[in-house]
């Protein structure tokens, strides 16, 4: 081990100096401190000469003098250490990379930790910081590389974070990445890797198990609720990702059989409705709100959502688009709140005719339950089963227009086309139209049945109101 304080021009051994160093080692790592220019890591290996230990030191006088940083560190046949790394963020934190193993110090080396947590034990070759998103990247000897995904919580992670109960850490940017094409590869190519969860990395400390699953709620620059998550409760670092979306539809569930498909029952919690689906706008660029809360502590944090830099689109375009995706997700939950309010009052009816005899009752439960799923109808296909091929034999109904419209839109960083703002009035009205008409029947036609009901003293079939939403 040399030392050069001249930048090279001459060289001090500084060897001698290491206590308890046996002979023939190999100086495997060396780390100086960026804090501190008299300081410096190594690591040594002996495993050629059978001598598996870790051998791992510190100085902080330009090697003069050495100390042996091996406390939690096993001894086994593979213990042996490869290569150090200090943080460029964190003063005292450092990375370990054993024959088989990683390891994290918070204290310069006096105690070392397990880093693995699903990380394959196998050699670690090499440990560097990405700095631009923090992440810890390492090579491994036959496992290929692995990264640790934004490590600002273990340089957040103090004494005082650990003896307190919770503790929301500050979430790097997130970036609003837009899909790109992916580039051509084999199914099976095994150098394909696995990209982190997309959107923002959200990261808090329990010291135990909260009594309830901490909240998560995300705030816009104004204060209003875009997205609220539930996290994991486990003690230490727990993470959520967010994807940068907010509260997506509601869900289009339908209470009664397919049409002509008797035979597929349904149960209390009814199905989700074929064809349709839910849409969650992404968020625009600019600064939110983390707001955390578990076991009786409440913290906030700023995050900032960067645009993505390969995107042409401009904020003002962005927020245009957005718009009308609102717009579009406002008439999706309008038609598929009518929707269910139809299919509440029909599985009613369903069960009125199980339960009469009669004629006159029947009869108008008959021809109610056929005008409201032929009012449905428009919004929703019930003929679809969800099996089979359905999806291409009957044509898509306005929930599905509406959802394959907002996809388009939402593909890219533009302003809506005028075809796009063309076809979204167009569904507006449509959905309008048909959303009145099935509370036209649930005001009247329902309001008639029951007022039938009243005088057979037969229990009457709730709903009927805009306003009644299951």
């Amino acid at each position: 081990m040399h030392v050069s304080r001249d930048t090279g021009v001459t060289w001090t051994n500084v060897t001698a100096n290491i206590p308890n160093l046996p002979v023939w080692g190999s100086v495997r790592s060396i780390a100086p401190s960026k804090y501190d220019a008299a300081t410096a890591y190594i690591a040594v290996d002996f495993h050629q000469m059978n001598n598996r230990d870790p051998f791992v030191y510190r100085t902080s006088d330009y090697g003069r003098t050495w100390k042996a940083i091996t406390n939690g560190l096993p001894r086994d046949n593979l213990s042996y250490a490869k290569i150090i790394l200090e943080d460029p963020v964190r003063r005292g934190l450092l990375y370990l990379g054993t024959e088989n193993a990683i390891y994290v110090s918070f204290d310069a080396g006096e105690q070392w930790q397990s880093l693995q947590a699903d990380l394959p034990h196998a050699p670690v070759s090499g440990i560097v910081v990405q700095e631009h998103f923090n992440d810890l990247v390492i090579s491994t000897y036959g496992r290929g590389f692995f990264i640790l995904d934004d490590i600002g919580p273990l340089q957040q992670l103090t004494s005082e974070v650990t003896n307190s109960a919770a503790h929301l850490f500050a979430p790097r940017a997130a970036y609003r990445f837009r899909t790109i094409t992916n580039p051509s590869s084999s199914y099976d190519d095994p150098t394909t890797g696995e990209d982190p969860a997309y959107g923002a990395s959200i990261n808090y400390w329990l010291k135990s198990p909260a009594a309830q699953a901490p909240v998560i709620t995300i705030l816009d620059a104004q204060g209003r609720t875009v997205r609220t998550l539930r996290g994991t409760n486990r003690a230490g670092i727990n993470r959520v990702a967010w994807d940068l979306r907010d509260e997506p539809s509601v869900e289009t569930r339908l209470y009664t059989s397919p049409r002509y498909a008797p035979h597929i029952a349904v149960g209390p919690e009814g199905r989700v409705a074929p064809g349709t689906s839910r849409l969650s706008v992404l968020v625009a660029p600019g600064m939110y709100t983390v707001k955390f809360s578990a076991g009786g502590v409440e913290q906030t944090r700023p995050l900032e959502v960067r645009k993505d830099p390969n995107t042409a689109g401009s904020a003002a375009e962005i927020a245009e688009q957005i718009r009308m995706l609102e717009a579009i997700r406002a008439d999706m939950n309008s038609g598929s709140a009518a929707v269910m309010r139809a299919e509440v009052v029909r599985v009613q009816l369903e069960g009125l005719r199980r339960v009469t005899t009669d004629p006159e009752v029947r009869r108008l439960a008959d021809a109610l339950d056929t005008k409201l799923a032929d009012a449905e109808m428009p919004l929703v296909d019930l003929r679809q089963t969800g099996a089979g091929q359905d999806g291409v034999r009957f044509a898509a109904a306005l929930l599905a227009n509406l959802a394959y419209l907002a996809n388009g839109l939402a593909s890219g960083d533009f302003r809506p086309t005028n075809q796009q703002v063309e076809v979204q009035a167009l569904l507006k009205e449509l959905v309008r139209t048909n959303v009145g008409a099935i509370d036209a029947l649930l005001a009247n036609d329902l309001a008639a049945l029951n007022a039938m009901l009243r005088t057979k003293n037969v229990p009457h079939v709730i709903g009927g109101g805009a306003a009644v939403v299951p």
